[in-house]
């Protein structure tokens, strides 16, 4: 249950004047004190309630009555969307990474549940209904101990294997659940993209603190973008073309920023702009694309003559 659930609980007994403690809440929702006291700090930390705690009652009241709780209630699926977005920020290494990385700090506090975890925190991957799928089993597996089974795909084919899973990773924008399938030090990183079914095995391995092997905790470079100096046909209200952001702009050329080559120039295929000034190599790219394409078009014309 989420503890949005609790807070309001708690709310409502502050305004009937009960003056509720964490025993309280602990025992209405069956969680530890522990994790009630964390609720009533989160209150007064995160979402600003004027908490104050009565000796006398031996409970908490408001010292601001006019105080409201914020609208913060979230779906389950809404919290793991906000996950997703707090792991893609902290594992942004491109420009303005820092800046990011706050807003990702920022994400993870609307976010804040007990976690009884072995390793780090986890994150959610794609917001996809398979990959979520996906990713609850595997970090349930993560969390116990226990050995999966994975039926993958590739460009080297399908392969079946039972994999040891430690920790999740981000790299160049793919997630990965890295694990050994026998030697621990032999760990390897499976990208979920490439998934195609995981189950749970009753199978445990053993979980060392060491056992993760230190090149995965390695920071990523920051990644510069690729610039292409393009002229449009039409003038742009805005920073961005269609999704693309514009670094600079003189007249109707638009210095465009893009990371993956593949994608932008999927982009330029079926985009409106008028002349391709650089990177050459872009240029290159892209006339060999077209051509390869013009030739399979003729090829296929030649043969619907025949």
């Amino acid at each position: 249950m989420s503890n949005m659930h609790r807070i309001h609980w708690f709310d409502e007994q502050i305004r009937g004047g009960r003056f509720p403690n964490s025993s309280w809440l602990a025992r209405e929702f069956e969680i530890s004190r522990r994790q009630a006291q964390r609720d009533i700090e989160y209150m007064a930390s995160s979402l600003r309630a004027p908490l104050v705690y009565m000796a006398k009652y031996r409970g908490y009241c408001y010292e601001d009555q006019t105080f409201r709780l914020p609208h913060l209630y979230m779906t389950e699926e809404e919290q793991r969307v906000l996950k997703y977005l707090a792991h893609r920020y902290r594992h942004y290494d491109y420009d303005q990474s820092d800046a990011v990385k706050r807003v990702a700090h920022l994400l993870e506090r609307f976010t804040l549940e007990e976690q009884q975890m072995v390793s780090s925190e986890l994150p959610v991957f794609s917001a996809q209904p398979k990959q979520l799928q996906f990713f609850e089993l595997l970090s349930h597996a993560i969390t116990d101990l226990r050995r999966v089974h994975i039926h993958y795909r590739d460009h080297d084919g399908e392969r079946q294997f039972s994999l040891c899973p430690l920790k999740m990773i981000s790299q160049f924008n793919a997630d990965y659940v890295v694990g050994y399938e026998a030697d621990p030090v032999q760990q390897v990183a499976i990208r979920l993209e490439g998934i195609v079914h995981v189950s749970i095995l009753n199978e445990r391995f053993e979980y060392k603190s060491d056992a993760l092997l230190s090149g995965w905790e390695e920071t990523l470079p920051v990644r510069k973008p690729f610039v292409a100096e393009i002229r449009l046909k039409e003038l742009q209200q805005m920073d961005l073309w269609e999704g693309y952001r514009i670094r600079a702009r003189q007249d109707q050329i638009y210095s465009i920023e893009f990371y993956d080559t593949d994608a932008f120039l999927q982009h330029l295929f079926v985009s409106e702009w008028e002349e391709l000034l650089s990177p050459g190599w872009l240029r290159r790219k892209l006339q060999q694309s077209a051509e390869g394409l013009i030739d399979r078009l003729a090829i296929q014309g030649k043969q619907n003559v025949e």
